[in-house]
């Protein structure tokens, strides 16, 4: 299969050299871990646990019905606290507080599998769901719904390997030391949906992964090596579709619509974690890096473990931090709390320094066109914003501000460094709010003429 391009997009300097070289380390947790109860898009799980139990390493500790999927204990310790705890993304949520007691001690429901010839699409796909695993990449969409809404729409299954986002280095040193399992899980996936191949989408700028892959997959095998040339967002689902496949993903679809599933690297790998060894999601590999950090590193850390712990780990600050990230400085959300756990969908904490720092006083839009040259949605961002600002949610529909994808190439690009995608965030909730009225005028009426 030949590589296309799609529309749009910008060349950060990537940074990766910080961390690309660092191995991963096993960080074997802190004090207390802190496990939210919302950790991916859907219903948040309800705490299966009380105050004063002893929890094992990768017992359930919470779970819901509907588009949910369990979070687990990361640790072996007692529940010290069922309380709202900060988040990463913003607002405090419910968690469940372990007091670590650094044994380690795993529970008996995780059971290793030799094979999984006997075990059909459906139980898979129930022991991916039961494992926890839930999009890696930053959208934590739960993987067995992707999975199981795209059987039999399906036929090219691609594994997302870009990470085009700067700085972060955790799938890259992932695909090379672990390797087996990228190609594992990749292979599980394959099997549910009944396809004969699949696509590794990995960017030019990881020449050691890329010589990893190919020295485990032959030419003309069930899965293909795709090197991509590197630009940002090549990651972002729709823009990898394309650019694989030729397929354009309409307004609004999903991929299924045009005959695709895509799944994360670190994803993909946390399948045969869940499918071979029984082993749930409750680790990850994570980038801690930045201007900032004394001492960048690739941790495996336990889900639950604060930001602070990761960063005292590296050494600390050797400078004043100016900013910090969960996630990479294209769409990462700012923290002002260190005491956020990292969760199944934090691949970076980065951490900037006053060197970094980029700011236009009074900043103005010029009409210059920049933003829209560089939108990978063909979108028009300087009539966003301004509608934004007008609170205007018919302009906001007009121009389309839901299949923004909150990339920040618009703003990258913007002379006047203007807070785009801020912006266009809550230019989407204007618009929630419009439609809800909207709708709840509409029922009114209904029933007053019922």
């Amino acid at each position: 299969m030949m590589a296309r391009s799609f529309f749009g997009g910008v060349h950060p300097d990537d940074k990766k050299s910080l961390s690309c070289d660092k191995a991963i380390e096993r960080f074997e947790g802190p004090a207390q871990v802190v496990i939210p109860m919302s950790q991916h898009i859907g219903a948040p799980c309800k705490p299966l646990v009380a105050v004063g139990d002893r929890v094992l390493m990768g017992q359930m500790i919470g779970d819901n019905q509907g588009l949910c999927v369990p979070v687990h204990a990361s640790v072996s310790g007692t529940v010290s606290a069922i309380e709202p705890r900060p988040h990463t993304g913003g607002a405090p949520v419910m968690a469940v507080v372990i007091d670590n007691d650094y044994q380690y001690e795993l529970s008996p429901d995780i059971q290793p599998r030799d094979s999984i010839d006997d075990l059909s699409a459906d139980e898979l796909c129930q022991i991916i769901r039961n494992a926890g695993l839930a999009g890696m990449g930053g959208a934590t969409f739960p993987v067995h719904v992707k999975i199981s809404s795209g059987l039999g729409k399906c036929d090219t299954i691609i594994v997302n390997a870009c990470e085009c986002e700067p700085y972060i280095t955790a799938d890259d040193r992932l695909i090379q030391e672990y390797p087996e399992k990228v190609i594992g899980g990749l292979r599980v996936i394959l099997r549910i949906f009944g396809l004969p191949k699949g696509i590794i989408a990995i960017e030019d700028n990881k020449s050691k992964a890329i010589e990893v892959l190919r020295g485990l997959v032959k030419d003309g095998g069930d899965i293909e090596i795709m090197v991509l040339k590197t630009r940002y967002p090549q990651g972002a689902e729709k823009q990898l579709i394309q650019t694989v496949t030729g397929r354009e993903v309409p307004p609004g679809g999903l991929p299924a619509a045009v005959g695709c599933a895509v799944f994360n690297t670190a994803s993909t790998a946390a399948v045969y974690d869940a499918v071979y060894e029984g082993m749930p999601l409750i680790r990850r590999v994570i980038t801690v890096t930045g201007s900032a950090i004394a001492e960048p590193h690739n941790f495996l850390a336990p889900i639950g473990t604060p930001f602070q712990a990761l960063i005292d780990a590296c050494g600390g600050f050797k400078k004043d931090p100016y900013k910090i990230l969960g996630g990479g400085p294209m769409m990462g959300i700012a923290q002002s709390d260190l005491s956020v756990p990292m969760i199944k969908g934090s691949n970076a904490i980065t951490c900037f320094s006053e060197e970094d720092k980029v700011e236009v006083k009074n900043p103005h839009c010029i009409r210059c066109g920049r933003c829209a040259e560089h939108c990978p949605m063909h979108l028009m961002p300087l009539y966003l914003y301004n509608y934004e600002r007008k609170g205007d949610a018919e302009g906001l529909i007009k121009y389309n501000v839901t299949d923004c994808i909150e990339c920040g190439c618009c703003a990258f690009g913007c002379p006047a460094r203007i807070h785009l995608v801020q912006a266009f965030k809550n230019g989407k909730q204007i618009v929630k709010d419009y439609q809800a009225k909207q709708k709840a005028a509409a029922e009114k009426a209904a029933a007053a003429t019922a």
